[in-house]
């Protein structure tokens, strides 16, 4: 292996970002983390939206100074797309490239668009990334408790000689120089950020989830019970492993859990599905993964919103909504979908 160099807040010109005119387009999750968090921060930080969109009303709200795409790019140093991956190449096409100017810096916090090749910049323009490595309410309210998340930067073209240190400027400004930043590439990031939500984070995950939930539900057990013990704990023992790896995990359970762990784990995630996820992996490698989604959204999405209305009416959905809604810890939420 080589060795991992871990950037932090003192090895990075923390006052480089606050000399740039930074375009924020989109105000979702992370345009909404990353603009307060690079206002709170000192940045010249305007968000590029709809003027009559919902969006736009939500960031005035916060006191966010908002424009036009066409006028935030005119405006800007450096543009950073954080729109769905989905309508990016056509906002960028019809509401970016036009207003883009040599010198200027073209920013993302995932690699996909320009790793597949639906977005291409113009001659005379940086390519840079900063990924942070959570949702973007995370990252604002990690930001706002003195801390941060990690990020990742990569360059895929450097015009002005500078965009390696403009991206680390830009990741410490939104708090990722107080845990660290790791370099990357945009296809190294893209390709792993979506086989890790394909096979563990978000597809894995909730599918073993939804399937031990069932196999409870189906053998007599009581739904709520069910509910409790494969998906409420699942945080308790990820936050564990994410502070100090298996082992430490391992060192905090019971040793009848830990030995279950290590009897039944592989007979359940046996190398069969290893098989899997390697084709999982080439699919998205050779871009026909990439391919079907484009295709998919640009169909209008029938398929991906019959997936999503399945699972929002299964059963564990309406158990853990009930159970959720009474109890103390989850009353403070990081989401409210009517302000951020």
């Amino acid at each position: 292996m080589s060795n991992l160099k871990i950037y932090l807040d003192k090895d990075i010109n923390k006052d480089l970002i606050k000399t740039k005119k930074i375009a924020v387009i989109g105000f979702g999750s992370q345009g909404y983390g990353q603009s307060l968090n690079l206002k709170d921060s000192g940045c010249d930080v305007v968000l590029g939206l709809r003027l009559d969109g919902k969006s736009a009303e939500k960031a005035k709200s916060y006191g966010m100074k908002v424009m036009s795409i066409p006028d935030a790019v005119k405006y800007a140093d450096i543009v950073q797309i954080l729109i769905p991956d989905e309508v990016q190449a056509e906002v960028y096409k019809n509401e970016i490239e036009p207003y883009m100017r040599k010198g200027q810096y073209l920013m993302f916090s995932h690699g996909f668009n320009i790793h597949y090749g639906y977005i291409k910049a113009p001659e005379g323009v940086s390519i840079i990334m900063v990924a942070p490595k959570a949702p973007g309410h995370a990252v604002r309210s990690e930001f706002v408790a003195g801390r941060g998340v990690p990020s990742l930067i990569a360059i895929e073209r450097d015009v002005n000689g500078d965009s390696k240190e403009v991206a680390l400027s830009y990741a410490a400004a939104i708090g990722s120089g107080r845990t660290g930043i790791i370099e990357t590439s945009f296809r190294e990031e893209t390709e792993t950020d979506l086989f890790g939500e394909q096979t563990v984070l978000c597809g894995g995950c909730s599918s073993l989830i939804k399937n031990a939930f069932e196999t409870l539900v189906e053998a007599g057990y009581s739904p709520y019970m069910a509910y409790f013990e494969v998906c409420h704990e699942l945080k308790l023992i990820v936050d564990l492993i994410n502070q100090g790896g298996l082992s430490d995990m391992h060192y905090s359970i019971s040793n009848n859990a830990e030995y279950g762990d290590l009897t039944r784990g592989d007979f359940l995630i046996d190398k069969s599905v290893k098989e899997r996820m390697k084709k999982v992996l080439g699919d998205i490698q050779n871009g026909s993964y990439a391919d079907e989604f484009m295709k998919e959204m640009a169909s209008g999405g029938k398929k991906f919103k019959e997936l999503r209305q399945k699972t929002e009416e299964h059963l564990i959905e309406k158990v853990g909504k009930e159970i959720r809604s009474s109890f103390i810890w989850n009353k403070e939420k990081l989401v409210d979908r009517d302000k951020n």
